[in-house]
Parts: structure tokens; C-alpha cells; sequence
């Protein structure tokens, strides 16, 4: 399966902090915003991966992610020379994508807690169809809203509604067979002159090919897309770190865990950062044993 991050759009709901710096690099706590997704995708296993941004944004995620090899993984661009909607990543990626099915996840979620991949790995070897996931938040109009029948299926997704039929929204992370690429080039804009994510979605349902899974109050899903998100970003990533002197997110503890680099490898990129807590989290994780 590959991977996108999605890490385009102008971040004008973020200005004037955005107007210097790509949204998706801002620091979420001690790392850049964009680490989060990407720990996501590799704690499903997925190590190639394309990174949709910006031409202007382009060479700043180049120098912080590199070829993604440090890493064990295989990082390549790709550049959205408009918010065209979420959906356009498809086409941007038909011949990344290739004839793999592919996970799609937003530049700006974060997702994290215990039992996550046990929500990731069904979705990642689900062969055919689609795999999204739905959480409850106390404003739904801002996003695609799930709604369902008596019986407790999914009767359709709403895209930003103004009167929300349900509580319940779609995340950032979807999981789509191959046929996304098709279903993506045939999408006409939305009135918002969008390719939308939704329509990707209920293309599925009406084949009965959509699976909703809802994260419960074990997984935090946090959408960073304001000010006020992204000081609860930051204080909530601080204080489980803190607590559990943990680090989530950390690439180079999840690279090692999964085995994409050795031992050996992680103590360099440690010996990089040495005069700084990351480094030190890094060094000890290098000089005892380990695991996810």
C-alpha cells in the first residue's frame, strides 16, 4: 500500500502565522506538524510515500524530510497548484499510486492513542473497497458529516452541512482501494469549486463498499486547523510527554521500532540532536532494548 500526506492549501485560516511558513510546518509541541501524519502512515506500515504541498513549500519540506531514507522509507513530491479539494491528491498521484490501493491521510491531523493500529491494520489489508473513520465532536458543521439510518448504517456523508444530521464526522485518514484513482478523475467541483473527499467516499457507500469504523474516547483525533487547535495540539502532546516521559510522533523511534533502521542508525541520528531532550529520548532508546 503507499502513502499520501496531503500538506497543501495557503493556511489562511492560520494567518498571520502561515504567511511566512507552509501550515503543516508549524511545531506541534517539538516537532513540525507534518511529523504526525507521517507517524501514522508508518505505524501502519506503509513506507512510501508521496507529500502533495505547495511550489513555494516544496523545498522546506525537502530539507526536513529528505528522500525519507534516514528513515526506511521512500519519500517522494508532488506539487497542488491550487486547493483543489482533497480528492486531486488522487490525480496527482495516479502514477505514484500506480496499481497499489493507497492510504490518504490530511497534513494537519493528528491521530493518537492506545490501539490505533489496531484500527490501521484491518484497514491497510482490506483488499478491496474503503476504509474510513468517524469521531463525535461538538461541531460537526465544519466538517463531512456521517449520517445513519435507524438500523445504525451509513445512509449517506454530507459535506460541511449547515444543520448537521449527525455528530458524528469523517476524520482525515481514508484507506481506498485502487478504483480511487478513476473515481477521482471523474469528479466534477462541488459549488465550492472543490473535488471533494465526500464524493470519493459515497461513490463507495453506493457500492456498498464503505466501511466507517468509530474511534472511541481510547483514540484523540485533533484537527489543527485554528489557533485555538493548535495551542490544544501543543498542550495536549505536551502533557502526555511530560506524564509518561514518552514521545509521540517521534519518526526515528517508530523507524526503529518497525525495523526500517537499525540500531546503529538510530545512535546517529541521535548523536545529531545531542544537546537537546529529542536527542537524548533518541540515545536512550538506542542504548536499551525496544519496542512498539
Amino acid at each position: 500500500m503507499k502513502g499520501i500526506v496531503l500538506a497543501g492549501g495557503s493556511g489562511s485560516r492560520l494567518l498571520p502565522a502561515t504567511r511566512g511558513i507552509s501550515k503543516q510546518l508549524i511545531p506541534i509541541y517539538d516537532k513540525p506538524m507534518v511529523y504526525y501524519p507521517v507517524s501514522t502512515l508508518m505505524l501502519a506500515g506503509i513506507r512510501d510515500i508521496l507529500l502533495v504541498t505547495t511550489a513555494q513549500d516544496l523545498n522546506a519540506y525537502r530539507r526536513l524530510l529528505g528522500d525519507g531514507n534516514w528513515l526506511g522509507l521512500k519519500i517522494q513530491y508532488a506539487i497542488q497548484t491550487a486547493p483543489n479539494g482533497i480528492a486531486e491528491a488522487f490525480i496527482l498521484g495516479k502514477d505514484f499510486i500506480g496499481k497499489n490501493n493507497v492510504c490518504l491521510i490530511l497534513g494537519d491531523n493528528i491521530f493518537y492513542g492506545h490501539g490505533l493500529t489496531g484500527f490501521l491494520m484491518p484497514a491497510v489489508h482490506r483488499k478491496k473497497g474503503a476504509t474510513i473513520f468517524a469521531y463525535q465532536v461538538k461541531d460537526p458543521e465544519r466538517y463531512g458529516v456521517v449520517e445513519f439510518n435507524s438500523k445504525g448504517k451509513v445512509r449517506r456523508i454530507t459535506e460541511k452541512p449547515k444543520n448537521p444530521k449527525s455528530p458524528f464526522v469523517v476524520t482525515g485518514l481514508y484507506f481506498f482501494d485502487n478504483r480511487v484513482v478513476d473515481i477521482a478523475a471523474k469528479l466534477k467541483p462541488s459549488k465550492r469549486g472543490e473535488l471533494e473527499i465526500s464524493d470519493v467516499n459515497n461513490a463507495y457507500l453506493r457500492r456498498g463498499e464503505l466501511n466507517v469504523q468509530i474511534l472511541g474516547r481510547g483514540i484523540a483525533w485533533l484537527d489543527t486547523g485554528t489557533h485555538e487547535s493548535l495551542l490544544q495540539a501543543s498542550n495536549y502532546i505536551q502533557a502526555i510527554e511530560h506524564r509518561q516521559g514518552l514521545k509521540v510522533a517521534c519518526l526515528e523511534e517508530i523507524a526503529f521500532g518497525k525495523g526500517f533502521i537499525t540500531r546503529a542508525e538510530l545512535r546517529k541520528l541521535a548523536a545529531k540532536m545531542n544537546n537537546n531532550e529529542y536527542g537524548h529520548h533518541l540515545a536512550h532508546l538506542a542504548d536499551e532494548k525496544f519496542s512498539i
